[in-house]
């Protein structure tokens, strides 16, 4: 197989960064966009730069630098410790420290049960997926289960491109063997014997990590032949990203690992039983996957018995540096944002709070009004919001409606992939529109209907997530900041 970027040039140039060091990069993502007036020289140091990065996963101390190597403040506020047990712990990067802590019981329980009981186990945990969509994980694995097939895989979606989310960064530098262990929980569930990490090239180093995680697993027969004894093989490898925020989509990211452009792929056939290479393919984010040697561990009822509603056990959140306590935590569905606002982040630095965006960039804003929402799928979704990587982004008044519609949409254009028009040509159209008007240019007055029209091309039509995330950011920003918006409008 061929993952190789540099053997397919006319995809290749598709991608920001296949040729770009990341020694001294800058960030410009929308965390530290909102948290500019921090340090002001290094924003427009980092906007200066080409190409553009929008996330290093460091928002804690927005504006980043790749440079930046102080940790993140790390908390649980959940009753049972499930994802952070580790990187409290200050992270275990050695096989022989994460086995001592109990590491690799997951796997071991799943061996002694059959693939079907692994499955129903994951189903019964009602595990939800954490890259933003919430799919039911045990459904997404039975239906990888029930393919009849030769050849199938199992793909981690390691491609946390959202800014203001560093979660799974932490997890795969605190905790590798975690993330091992549970895709070959997996893998044996589904029937794979291969597996890939598609890395975003940003995280520099979680690769050296992972790389030195993978290798001590096969040493220890933990990846290969007759794993743990058993009748099972299953090795990984790692595929490194070139730079593409649609990569987080898992057609875009299956055609990425083929060493084709990153284009979203339609649907049906669905990847479970036509996706890498045509072959049934399971994929999970980091997060999603956290939670499995936890749960196989102490079993379905105990993960249950965290969260509420449909929206069952931990969630890690990443607080920007404008919270007064910034850094990822570990809560339980159902806490409220104004929990997390004022109680766990104590609040902002400086100013007073606007507006939240949870879940990414191409999700809807919370007004402070709503901040008593409860922290699940559905009640986040009621309220055009999302709980996404579960990044959350507070901004204040030094941010308008006008610099914040700008940032994201440039930020869409930028990283579509030109497949579709009203992601391809609206994006760009209403970035410029807003920058225009942002910089008091003359004839810089934003045109509402044409805004208005973009924005619901973007929401009806798009192809993907990527072109009706803008939608529906906007339609959060008509709908809760309209008086704003409107003197922005002609």
């Amino acid at each position: 197989m061929n993952s190789d970027f540099r053997r397919h040039e006319p995809a290749a140039s598709y991608y920001h960064l296949r040729s770009e060091p990341l020694q001294q990069a800058l960030c410009q993502g929308l965390a530290c966009f909102v948290a500019r007036q921090q340090n002001m020289a290094r924003w427009i140091a980092a906007v200066e730069r080409e190409p553009r990065i929008y996330c290093l996963g460091k928002c804690y101390c927005g504006p980043s630098s790749n440079d930046d190597k102080a940790r993140p403040h790390m908390e649980s506020r959940a009753r049972k410790t499930v994802l952070l047990t580790h990187a409290l712990a200050g992270g275990v990067r050695e096989l022989a420290q994460y086995q001592a802590r109990g590491g690799y019981s997951g796997l071991a329980a799943a061996l002694a049960k059959t693939p079907e009981a692994v499955v129903k186990n994951v189903a019964d945990s009602s595990l939800r997926g954490r890259g933003g969509a919430g799919f039911p994980t045990g459904r997404k694995w039975a239906a990888v289960q029930a393919e009849c097939a030769a050849e199938k895989f199992v793909v981690v979606n390691a491609d946390e491109g959202d800014p203001g989310a560093f979660s799974d960064r932490l997890l795969l530098e605190d905790d590798p063997f975690r993330i091992i262990e549970a895709t070959t929980i997996a893998a044996y569930a589904v029937g794979a014997r291969r597996g890939f990490i598609y890395l975003r090239k940003e995280y520099t180093d979680a690769l050296a990590i992972l790389k030195a995680a993978l290798q001590s697993a096969r040493h220890a027969n933990l990846l290969g032949n007759r794993i743990l004894g058993a009748n099972f093989e299953f090795d990984m490898e790692i595929v490194l990203g070139q730079g593409s925020y649609v990569c987080g989509e898992e057609t875009a990211l299956l055609n990425s690992i083929e060493g084709n452009r990153a284009e979203v792929r339609g649907r049906p056939p669905w990847i479970s039983s036509s996706g890498l290479y045509g072959k049934p393919t399971l994929m999970n984010n980091v997060e999603t996957l956290a939670n499995v040697p936890w749960l196989l561990t102490h079993g379905a009822d105990q993960y249950r018995d965290l969260g509420f509603s449909n929206s069952r056990g931990a969630k890690l959140i990443s607080l920007n540096s404008l919270f007064r306590r910034p850094g990822l935590y570990e809560v339980e569905f159902g806490i409220s944002l104004r929990e997390i606002v004022e109680d766990i982040g104590g609040g902002l630095t400086t100013g007073t709070l606007k507006g939240l965006i949870v879940g990414g960039p191409l999700a809807g804003v919370v007004p402070p009004q709503l901040l008593d929402t409860r922290l699940g799928f559905e009640e986040m979704a009621a309220i055009g919001a999302s709980v996404g990587h579960g990044g959350v982004i507070a901004f204040n008044e030094h941010t308008s409606i006008a610099d914040l519609i700008e940032q994201v949409f440039r930020f869409g254009a930028y990283e579509s992939c030109g497949k579709c028009t009203p992601c391809h040509l609206g994006s760009p159209a209403i970035a410029r529109m807003f920058a225009a008007r942002n910089r008091g240019e003359k004839g810089g007055e934003s045109d509402s209907s044409y805004f208005h029209e973009i924005v619901e091309a973007l929401k009806e039509t798009s192809f993907c997530g990527h072109g009706r995330g803008l939608g529906e950011f906007s339609k959060s920003v008509i709908d809760y900041y309209g008086e704003e918006l409107a003197r922005c409008l002609k």
